[in-house]
């Protein structure tokens, strides 16, 4: 969910990770994929930590690693309109093919491009209210700097992101290093996992009968103090960040499923499992105020 067109000075990371993704768009789209059925009906949803988005309709919002489109239709469905971004040429034909199925193209634009590289394949900077970025995303990427500046370099004043993750504490933890198969052990150290993890697992978290060809991938953890000083230093505001006790995915085996599709722990709530965040960007004032200082001294904005 990460984004990338292919050039002969890609780093391999990025190659084997979009080999990846390509692979479980297809798994996706299968019989044992994702279910489409609400958003087939133009029932599309959010799941229950989205929810804090908030109304969408009317709204200009760009969905960065958007894998097949789902969400990014669900947001149109609302009354949004949407620009999904993604590295995958496999998951952004898929979305495309929905978008048309659904009657949705008027509301939606899906362009291949990676996440670093988004401002170049989508000329409209300052120009959304919202930038939705969701589940799974982060880990793919290493540079969370980048990151930030691209979410920076496309909202509008005082528009902001939306983003949800699951959370660093938990994933320090595995189901292949526990002792006691009710429990996950200790797998990745929170504040010492600064290089990639790569590994080389078929397993899909959609379809658990999926084994993929493309097995091998480089993953990162970033600590959430690594991802708001990120934002902040691009000159963005958080606004609130919560922890929530619930994940769309079976994280650990021994989670148990809720009535609404998420994932939690069996008795208690030992950890957090994920955590959402908004923040916004500066008023224009402040802006134009940062660009006039950035020239004074002689030095660029942004």
């Amino acid at each position: 969910m990460a984004g990338g067109e292919t050039d002969a000075a890609e780093p391999e990371w990025r190659r084997l990770n979009r080999a990846n993704w390509d692979e479980r768009a297809r798994v996706h789209l299968g019989p044992r994929g994702y279910n489409l059925t609400a958003l087939r009906a133009g029932r599309g949803r959010l799941g229950l930590v989205e929810q804090e988005l908030g109304p969408v309709d009317g709204l200009k919002i760009l969905h960065l690693q958007c894998h097949i489109g789902t969400d990014s239709l669900a947001l149109a469905q609302r009354g949004a309109q949407v620009v999904g971004v993604d590295f995958s040429p496999t998951a952004i034909g898929a979305a495309r093919r929905l978008s048309a199925e659904l009657g949705l193209a008027d509301q939606t634009h899906f362009v291949q491009a990676d996440v670093y590289e988004a401002d170049r394949a989508v000329n409209d900077p300052h120009g959304f209210d919202r930038v939705f970025i969701t589940w799974g995303t982060i880990c793919w990427i290493p540079d969370l700097k980048n990151w930030a500046r691209i979410i920076a370099h496309f909202l509008r004043p005082c528009g902001y992101l939306y983003f949800a993750e699951g959370h660093p504490a938990a994933l320090v933890f595995d189901d292949q290093t526990g002792a006691d198969p009710a429990r996950p052990g200790f797998f990745w150290p929170y504040l010492l996992a600064r290089g990639p993890l790569i590994e080389a697992d078929p397993r899909d978290y959609s379809d658990p009968e999926a084994r993929l060809a493309n097995a091998t991938t480089h993953q990162w953890l970033h600590p959430v103090g690594e991802v708001v000083t990120a934002l902040i230093e691009a000159g963005l505001r958080l606004d609130w960040l919560h922890e929530h006790e619930a994940v769309p995915w079976r994280m650990f085996d021994c989670l148990v499923e809720d009535a609404e599709g998420f994932f939690r722990w069996p008795d208690r709530a030992w950890l957090p499992l994920a955590y959402s965040l908004r923040a916004r960007a500066e008023e224009e004032e402040k802006i134009h105020h940062r660009g006039a200082e950035a020239r004074r001294r002689g030095g660029r904005l942004g």
